[in-house]
């Protein structure tokens, strides 16, 4: 979809998300793109000039024309907008557009390196604050918050995680779970993995926040409202959790994998769909195919890792030897110098020490599932 531009034009948005990212520059852009990737609840825009032609599959508006004719609609849509764009250019462009603190949307502003990420309008009400910590642990970038005080002191549930890649199963429960947590309501934070930490702050948790390891633990206390942490598809049982909860998905599934040259990415989506399946795990939760170097151009596993948007990785037959295994194979020695393919990069990837699937042949595809075990403080 493309905008064009008009004074005295308002332009018609396709507004998916809460969140608005918006680039003018070519390195901008490829900033903003990466950025997409973690923020699922944010709509992507930047100049059709840089078009990459994958824009209507990913749900990507360009425009062509000014990008302060842009900047009204967003303003009046979206609770934050992230601009990817000079300081003083931003200030001059929205000062027109100001009205009150209770009203106007987050503003936040990242240089074209991506290097800093600054709070510019309505930090607190607007929680421009909290979007740019995000924003900046996600980017690496360093956040650059000027309020005297950070009044915000709980957790901000459709930001939740999002520096790690973190996504939810459904935003239907956001709006009353967030009440929840800025009423001071009982609210229960359950996780079973992912990164542990995603509380920075030099302050102890609400309390009227609580952790639990499961699920179980935390419906005996029967709280107003709940965060869940899981790779895990829930059981009926625990579905109850949800009825005034958000389901968050951590990037935390490994699999290794090795497949038959020239296996379509039909069939490596189908075993990787059944196997995950069989396990009751989240596919939202999968962060990376890993395998053996001479799959490095196998086209069927590029375009799968792609398609999801994980992570492809792969190591030489000597890292995949030095790593012990449970099911080793002097067939697949005799054709790859290797042991082991799927069992081994699944380990070395994740690093975990037991793997929730050792090996399954199905087809042309061989598969290992691995859980990263995050650790506090790791």
């Amino acid at each position: 979809m493309t905008i064009l531009l008009e004074e005295g034009v308002n332009p018609s948005l396709k507004q998916q998300g809460t969140y608005a990212i918006v680039a003018i520059t070519k390195h901008g852009v490829e900033l903003a793109r990466n950025l997409s990737v973690s923020f699922q609840n944010a709509d992507l825009y930047y100049m059709k000039k840089f078009e990459k032609g994958d824009e209507e599959k990913r749900n990507i508006q360009m425009f062509e024309g000014s990008v302060r004719l842009l900047l009204p609609s967003l303003f009046q849509s979206y609770k934050g907008i992230i601009l990817i764009i000079s300081l003083g250019a931003v200030v001059r462009m929205i000062a027109p557009l100001l009205k009150d603190k209770k009203t106007d949307p987050g503003v936040v502003v990242i240089d074209d390196k991506g290097e800093h990420v600054i709070s510019v309008l309505s930090g607190h009400l607007g929680g421009a604050n909290e979007l740019t910590r995000e924003v900046a642990a996600a980017l690496g970038a360093r956040p650059i918050i000027t309020t005297a005080s950070d009044v915000q002191k709980t957790i901000p549930v459709d930001l939740f995680g999002k520096r790690f890649g973190w996504v939810w199963d459904s935003a239907e429960k956001l709006t009353p779970v967030s009440a929840s947590v800025v009423n001071e309501e009982q609210v229960a934070v359950i996780q079973e993995s992912g990164e542990k930490e995603w509380w920075d702050y030099d302050r102890p948790l609400p309390e009227n926040i609580k952790t639990y390891a499961s699920i179980e633990e935390a419906l005996q206390v029967k709280p107003n409202a709940a965060l869940v942490i899981t790779h895990r598809q829930l059981t009926e049982e625990e579905q109850s959790v949800l009825t005034n909860g958000v389901l968050y998905r951590p990037k935390v599934i490994v699999l290794g994998m090795g497949c038959n040259r020239g296996t379509s990415s039909d069939e490596i989506e189908s075993v990787i769909k059944e196997t995950l399946d069989e396990l009751r795990f989240s596919i939202k939760s999968v962060k990376a195919i890993s395998t053996i170097d001479l799959k490095k151009d196998e086209e069927g596993l590029i375009e799968t890792a792609k398609k999801y948007g994980w992570d492809f990785t792969y190591y030489s037959p000597k890292q995949l030897n030095a790593i012990e295994i449970e099911q080793p194979s002097d067939t697949v020695y005799k054709f790859t110098g290797a042991y082991g393919v799927s069992e081994p990069a699944a380990r070395l990837y994740s690093g975990a020490g037991m793997l929730e699937l050792v090996k399954k042949k199905s087809g042309n595809v061989t598969i290992s599932v691995a859980i990263i075990p995050y650790e506090r403080g790791k």
